[in-house]
């Protein structure tokens, strides 16, 4: 098991600030771009908005 601070991290785009691996997102880590089901929420929230 590795400890937190070896876990590779991300800067999330809609809030900007940094996150760290979760096994949920294993498969995907390439793909999220967001930190939280919050900030998935005002992302696209913004994006409507803006249509």
């Amino acid at each position: 098991m590795k400890k937190k601070t070896e876990l590779p991290t991300k800067t999330c785009l809609v809030c900007t600030r940094p996150f760290a691996w979760r096994r949920k997102w294993a498969r995907d880590w390439e793909q999220v771009i967001d930190c939280s089901a919050r900030c998935r929420g005002m992302a696209k929230g913004a994006s409507a908005k803006k249509i």
